[in-house]
């Protein structure tokens, strides 16, 4: 007899696999046992050698569809003439290691025995099994058993307990299992905290309250939601007025995949991804049928459409009863952090939602839904929460323990030890204290649940963000990287991607190197670092932080960069319009002073977001912005459908021994034509994409790495990232764009951690 020991790593608790090896290993007659460890599952097993091999082959082979293994350490110990297999107790010794598991949708197994009149779960809005179920927003400590999640003081009844132990049955050591006998119970309460119903009656009539236009507040998965009818204008604009959201799209939830398609076009890819366990919001491109069945303030002026389908029990129950599309939108005031606590939202959303659908099952963190974009063919996420968080990111160097603390809009933290980046879930954007409070939380429990100590904290050049402020104040040596390195190794890390190359960094705004405003970055990254091998041409931004709702501000600073004082007559122009005459006076004054060094709030950028601003604001798009990116995403809009394949022509200047400037002028100038001679915002909008994709083009050439890598906001734009990518093919380079870590400042603890390894 042989006998083997096992290390498994990766994505292997939470998953079912011990009962996986329970079952192999029986079936193949071996003995042994297998167990939770800080640092995956560790496995004994003995039996013949040959029986040995067909297990270890079988292991990969037949991985739960949830597991990821991503290392086996293998070794041969003395035999010890076991006479079974079990599942043994966890080790707790040792730091953790292992990778936690994300929430999962609800499995086909157990929906089927939701809608069961025979089972004793029928109906049950907590029903789970090791397939699906909380996993992430329960757990508190690891390894991952129930005595170490909020499941901890639901006492097992005896059913719930012999299925527990029953290595045959699906729910072996699934350990948020509960029934109605012994699990977590639902109730309906007033915005006071009365109790209205109880059980399955709290259930239908908050679907009844949903259905007569009440705001309904739900505890989910990982925090609150607020539900309304999304066919329902007058109720769209009450949660509006409500919670503070004037016009950023709400995304809905779909009782079906059936109805869904009726309101958008969905790919086979999408469709894999709304059905898929993590089952995010997914951007669709909307239908036209969809104007007669959703209110137009749920996505105004959109072209696209945020549908997810339900994915807990609770999410299925309801939805069954109302069988119509709801906004389901994060239980929140706008830029404040979701609800977890049904105390806390009672007090916090108190006057937004009429009645609150709470249970009693405690939330560990706040997991807000995730939000996924098909682009160039792949899911990219944009937002990495309920499903695809924590996100651990392999990457090819021995890092020490680091916290990375993320930027200061859509922040997510990260810790590094070893060969990994862990990326925490979705924060959010850090301007109110709530959020930063949410913030200095999330990097507490990222080192405590992994038991880590930092040697080292790393964040962003910006010296106002408050990430930065947080890093700083920690008591551990900061180590400042600038915004768009760290966008560029984001996506690196996440190829695993080795230098030279070229990274392409576009977005809103980030703090240079030398103090300005960035935002059009080409950066040849080496392996000592990286160096600013072009940028966008600059221009002023009047006002500063201001024409981020603005777009008329940078189409202004654009117009005056090419023709100074001569624009203020151009009334021809929307920009020119859009501002009144005592408007006009300041704002000259502003960028004459700019142009003389003489301040004034007016700062020089080479942002490709604001450049996308100035556009929307030429085609008359948005003069004013409900929200950050929301005339960029009307410029992308504005050439849906449209297969104008022209190109604006652009420049280059190569001064001798700086960064190379990629000059929009041209660009601008034929625009300003096509608007005179009234060609079509679509087309202009189409050949813009294209002049843009063509300029990348360029500098790649220019550069001539062969490596192009593309990362910021600008790239969930997903006509701009699809043409980019198709052109840099076809001119012979190797592209890569983000998958699994956000584009957007999301990412960015990744690529801080990265940055923080260089040269160790």
């Amino acid at each position: 007899m042989t006998r083997l020991a096992l290390d498994v790593r990766g994505a292997v608790q939470g998953v079912g696999f011990r009962p996986f090896i329970f079952r192999l290993a029986t079936e193949l007659r071996l003995a042994g046992w297998v167990r939770n460890s800080p640092t995956g599952v560790r496995i004994e097993v003995e039996g013949p050698p040959e029986s040995l091999e067909a297990f270890v082959g079988r292991l990969t082979r037949e991985a739960p569809p949830h597991a990821n293994i991503q290392k086996i350490d293998r070794t041969v110990v003395p035999a010890l003439g076991d006479g079974a297999f079990v599942i043994a107790p966890s080790d707790r010794d040792g730091a953790p290691t292992v990778v936690v598991p994300a929430d999962l949708a609800i499995c086909p197994d157990c929906l089927r025995e939701l809608q069961d009149p025979r089972d004793r779960r029928y109906r049950y809005p907590f029903i789970n099994c090791t397939h699906c179920g909380p996993r992430y927003s329960i757990i508190v400590a690891l390894p991952y058993d129930r005595a170490r999640t909020t499941m901890a003081g639901f006492r097992l009844c005896a059913r719930c307990r012999a299925e527990y132990e029953d290595p045959l049955n699906r729910r072996f050591h699934a350990e948020p299992i509960a029934c109605p006998e012994c699990g977590p119970r639902l109730e309906l309460w007033a915005p006071d905290g009365a109790v209205l119903a109880a059980g399955d009656e709290a259930l239908r009539d908050a679907a009844e309250a949903v259905r007569q236009g009440l705001i309904v507040a739900l505890k989910g998965l990982g925090g609150f939601q607020l539900l309304i009818d999304a066919g329902n204008e007058k109720a769209v604009r009450r949660l509006r007025a409500r919670k503070g959201r004037e016009e950023k799209p709400f995304a809905m939830m779909h009782p079906s995949l059936s109805v869904a398609a009726r309101h958008a076009h969905i790919s086979p890819i999408e469709e894999s991804v709304l059905t898929s366990a993590a089952a995010p919001i997914v951007l669709l491109s909307r239908r036209p049928e969809a104007d007669a069945a959703i209110a137009p303030s749920v996505a105004p002026g959109r072209a696209t459409l945020g549908i997810m389908l339900p994915y807990t029990p609770l999410h299925v129950l309801l939805m069954e009863e109302l069988r119509i599309p709801v906004v389901a939108t994060s239980g929140n005031l706008s830029d404040e952090p979701i609800c977890t606590d049904n105390d806390e939202a009672r007090a916090r959303l108190a006057g937004v939602a009429d009645l609150l659908l709470v249970h009693d099952r405690p939330i560990a963190r706040p997991v807000d839904d995730s939000v996924v974009r098909v682009i160039d063919g792949e899911p990219v996420v944009f937002r990495a929460a309920r499903g695809y968080a924590p996100l651990s990111v392999p990457i090819d160097r021995t890092l020490p323990v680091l916290l990375a603390v993320g930027g200061h809009l859509k922040n997510s933290v990260a810790v590094a030890r070893d060969g990994e980046v862990i990326l925490s879930q979705h924060v959010g954007d850090l301007d109110s204290a709530r959020s930063r409070q949410v913030h200095a939380r999330t990097l507490a429990a990222m080192t405590t649940l992994y038991d880590l100590r930092p040697v080292e904290v790393v964040c962003d050049l910006h010296p106002d963000y408050a990430s930065t402020h947080a890093a700083e104040a920690s008591g551990l040596p900061p180590r400042h990287v600038q915004h768009h390195d760290a966008h560029v190794l984001a996506v690196m890390a996440e190829h695993r991607l080795s230098p030279p190359l070229l990274g392409v960094a576009w977005d809103g705004t980030g703090y240079g190197s030398d103090g300005t405003v960035w935002g059009g970055e080409f950066l040849r990254v080496t392996a000592d670092g990286h160096e600013r091998a072009a940028h966008l041409r600059t221009f002023c931004l009047p006002g500063g932080e201001a024409a981020v709702r603005e777009p008329r501000r940078a189409a202004l600073g654009v117009l005056y960069e090419l023709h100074g004082d001569d624009i203020w007559t151009w009334d021809d122009l929307a920009p020119i319009r859009a501002c009144s005459p005592e408007e006009k006076r300041v704002f000259s004054a502003m960028l004459r002073g700019a142009t003389s060094r003489a301040g004034l709030n007016t700062p020089r950028t080479s942002s490709a977001g604001r450049l996308f601003d100035a556009v929307a604001s030429l085609l008359d798009i948005r003069q004013r912005a409900g929200y950050e990116g929301q005339a960029a995403a009307a410029v992308e809009d504005a050439a849906v459908g449209c297969e104008d394949h022209g190109i604006y022509p652009i420049a280059v200047q190569a001064p001798n021994g700086a960064p190379a400037i990629l000059d929009w002028g041209p660009m601008i100038e034929a625009i300003i034509a096509d608007l005179r001679r009234g060609t079509a915002s679509s087309s202009i909008a189409a050949r813009f994409h294209n002049a843009l994709a063509q300029m990348i083009v360029l500098a790649a050439r220019l550069a001539g790495e062969t490596q192009v890598a593309l990362s910021g906001g600008c790239f969930q734009n997903a006509r701009l990232t699809g043409t980019t990518a198709d052109a840099l093919r076809r001119a012979g380079f190797r592209v890569f764009t983000h998958r699994r870590v956000p584009p957007n400042d999301g990412g960015l603890a990744v690529g801080q951690a990265l940055a923080a390894g260089r040269g160790r």
